[in-house]
């Protein structure tokens, strides 16, 4: 029997962070609203560790969806909620479980990815953040046909974004969150249109993988060049902010940008020293280059945000000339 989908769309959607309510709320709004929602557990949030549902959930809730939470998508009463649904596709956004065989074969017209890149360049977990890392100039969404691989699958289509366009990661994220639903929306028209429509498989060539960020992502090694450090600072900055170490006090920097080496001073200067900067600046001589560090928090007192002249008003045992950063560790 020929593929088609049946009226009304039978659409179901999996995805828990704010990327992926951002797709939810732009399915919500066409001609293919979801009728179930997968999504993982509630988790503890805040000092109180209170248990708190993700966007994706909060989002559901709102469009009075119903919704599935698994610890597994090999949870039997998961797996026969979503077969009584007998969705025509699922959609699948930064969901975060794998998807077994059987999910994938169970709708009609499979599961769409909505990746983050641009296939098949960044693979995985985390696309976005190491696309800045690696100092690619453009990146892009990507809808997949999914399949057992790690996003090996062929992609109906893509859809790319210069990084200049951007002020920082967090906007970054929204503009490809807000693409990739618009995308997967003319996916779902061209299907309907089209059922024999079929994706176009990935090249391997040029292939490679955004492993899962850890904490050793965050530490910042002032050998690197001031260019890579920025990057570093700018990637991270939405979830997990680089860190580094003054007398052996944490600090978060949260935005900074680089100085060209002919701007470091004639005196030797270790990677990690600071460096004359006058009042209002904090300057680090890196391994090639100057990092002007811009905004921070350091942990002491109430941690607040604050600009490199409030750190150096507010702590002058720290921010002064010839001190060294170190890298530290994680705490």
């Amino acid at each position: 029997m020929a593929k088609s989908f049946q009226q009304p769309y039978k659409i179901a959607f999996a995805g828990s962070p704010e990327f992926a309510a951002t797709v939810l709320q732009r399915l919500q709004a066409s001609d293919f609203a979801c009728g179930l929602v997968l999504t993982q557990p509630d988790r503890p949030k805040g000092r109180g560790r209170t248990l708190s549902p993700n966007a994706v959930k909060s989002a559901a809730i709102d469009y009075g969806l119903p919704i599935l939470q698994p610890t597994s998508l090999r949870d039997e009463t998961a797996i026969g909620a979503l077969t009584e649904f007998s969705p025509d596709v699922l959609i699948v956004a930064a969901y975060g479980l794998l998807l077994p065989q059987q999910v994938l074969d169970l709708p009609t017209f499979g599961c769409l990815n909505v990746h983050a890149s641009l296939l098949p360049r960044w693979r995985g977990a985390a696309p976005i953040e190491r696309a800045v890392m690696a100092g690619d100039e453009s990146t892009g969404v990507s809808i997949m046909q999914m399949e057992k691989g790690l996003d090996t699958g062929p992609v109906y289509a893509t859809a790319s974004i210069t990084m200049a366009e951007c002020a920082h990661v967090g906007e970054l994220e929204e503009q490809l969150a807000r693409r990739g639903g618009d995308l997967v929306v003319d996916v779902l028209q061209r299907l309907r249109h089209n059922p024999d429509l079929q994706p176009t498989p990935q090249p391997e060539v040029g292939a490679c993988y955004a492993n899962k960020l850890s904490a050793p992502d965050r530490l910042i090694d002032w050998h690197c060049s001031a260019e890579q450090i920025t990057r570093q600072i700018w990637a991270l900055s939405h979830r997990m902010p680089a860190i580094t170490r003054l007398n052996d006090t944490q600090i978060q920097l949260l935005s900074a940008s680089p100085l060209s080496s002919s701007s470091k001073p004639s005196q030797a200067s270790m990677p990690g020293q600071q460096v004359a900067s006058g009042r209002k600046a904090i300057l680090v001589a890196c391994g090639e280059g100057l990092l002007q560090i811009e905004t921070l928090k350091v942990a002491r007192g109430k941690g607040l945000v604050m600009d490199a002249a409030a750190a150096r008003n507010g702590y002058p045992d720290l921010f002064d000339e010839q001190s060294v950063f170190t890298a530290g560790a994680v705490s």
